[in-house]
């Protein structure tokens, strides 16, 4: 396969993840927009309660990667029937997982008041946890049904339904947030309960999809009479855990990154939040280029083709690079601009610009990652880059923001320069890794 395929088909595969990654995210860019708008209060609310929320919810995410790596491979070996099997298991997995992460949100005030946060922040922001936790088993069931797609060459129907998603949360937050068409005005928890909504409403259609639009037969979407393959839960989770601990990993650095910003207080709370929703934003580039890695390497192992399956990793590399480095310089040029969308009071928008600057520093290096762990996934060699995770965010990141926000006094920027190092440690890691890897299985020929 020449160069230009390989990158034609990565781009087929990355754009629609990309803009379905995007849309998903713009769900949470959406609810802080808005929710800024009626008050940095509120603003405050949302982002310390997303703080644990997103752990949360990206534990249980990672649960559910081995979806993508077992029907992507599966699909490349052309024993197709046995995706429907992996989805089945998925969405088991998804739904128990959803149920307890749930529950555990419910108990928000609580836990925010253990890691000092004051009484005010902590009883708004465990308010709208506990509504964003109504929406996790949702968003995990439908997270599975799109890697199941991914996985058979399918990413458009999930984008299409993500962007119409984005329309009707607009349209939630816009009754709930500011109470118009004569509902209460709820701020932070308005934008809570429409991202809880939506959540459900985007499972309810791509299950719906699947079921009119893909072969049940040839997917094997209907249980068969015979026993499943076998192992494949315990497949499932051996691939997921690690995934599981190394998005906690890094999900909870960045929650414990969010903390340190409100014992800083509320405008060093709101300048962080609106920068890491920006760095998110942009770091959406590095997840599709990294679900395609994880594709297309995933493909190439399940046909035997070992130096295909390296060449796809270092494409979706090199895509995801030149693509972050763009977005970074939007950073770098554009940050009062971009801070404006989000705020308009003078200090946090001080801030905030700021921190964007630090931010598109940290851009590229981040992306760099989640690619890289993407191609070693569809490989799947996951732990080592969960132990990768454990010393680039807590043994480096964590303690580093805290040093240059804190004993510094840089305050919300020097949060940022935590995530700058932490990140740069981690790219330079996967990179070996994935090198050592590709080369190890790799025929010279």
């Amino acid at each position: 396969m020449t160069l230009t395929r390989h990158l034609r088909e990565t781009v087929a595969l990355a754009a629609p993840v990309m803009v379905g990654r995007m849309s998903i995210l713009a769900l949470v860019v959406e609810d802080t927009l808005m929710t800024g708008r009626h008050g940095v209060q509120d603003l405050a609310w949302y982002g310390l309660a997303a703080s644990p929320q997103v752990p949360l919810f990206l534990l249980g995410l990672g649960l559910l990667m081995g979806t993508v790596v077992l029907t992507a491979q599966a699909y490349g070996a052309g024993r197709t029937e046995e995706c429907g099997a992996v989805l089945r298991s998925g969405l088991v997995h998804a739904l128990a997982a959803g149920v307890v992460l749930a529950l555990v949100c419910q108990v928000g005030e609580p836990l925010l008041l253990a890691l000092g946060q004051t009484p005010v922040l902590a009883a708004g922001a465990g308010r709208v946890l506990g509504v964003l936790g109504l929406g996790i088993p949702g968003a995990l069931l439908f997270a599975t049904c799109t890697f199941f797609l991914e996985g058979i060459g399918r990413p458009l129907p999930a984008t299409v339904i993500m962007l119409g998603a984005n329309v009707l949360n607009i349209g939630l937050n816009w009754v709930l947030v500011y109470g118009n068409l004569g509902a209460p005005a709820m701020g932070a928890e308005g934008a809570a309960a429409a991202t809880t909504i939506v959540r459900w409403c985007t499972f309810a259609a791509v299950g719906a999809y699947i079921a009119l639009r893909v072969d049940a037969t040839r997917f094997g979407l209907r249980r068969a009479p015979g026993a499943p393959p076998s192992g494949l839960g315990a497949r499932l989770r051996r691939i997921g855990l690690p995934t599981s601990l190394a998005h906690g990993l890094e999900s909870g650095a960045f929650a414990a990154m969010t903390i340190i910003a409100g014992w800083l207080g509320t405008r060093h709370v709101a300048a962080y939040q609106v920068a890491v929703n920006l760095l998110s934003t942009g770091f959406m580039i590095a997840v599709g280029c990294g679900t395609a890695a994880s594709v297309r390497v995933g493909h190439a192992v399940g046909r035997g083709e070992a130096r295909g399956a390296r060449v796809a990793g270092w494409v979706a590399l090199g895509l995801g690079l030149g693509t972050m480095a763009l977005v970074a310089l939007g950073f770098a040029l554009l940050p009062r601009e971009l801070a404006g969308l989000y705020v308009d009071d003078p200090v946090v928008l001080a801030l905030t610009a700021a921190t964007l600057v630090v931010a598109s520093m940290a851009l590229v290096a981040d992306g760099a990652h989640g690619v890289l762990i993407g191609a070693l996934r569809g490989m799947a060699d996951v732990w080592p880059a969960t132990l990768v995770y454990m010393v680039s965010f807590w043994a480096v990141m964590v303690p580093l923001g805290y040093w240059l926000s804190v004993r510094a006094d840089m305050g919300a920027p020097g949060l940022m320069g935590g995530v700058l190092g932490g990140a740069l440690v981690a790219a330079l890691a996967l990179a070996v890794r994935f090198d050592r890897v590709a080369r190890r299985i790799a025929p010279t020929t």
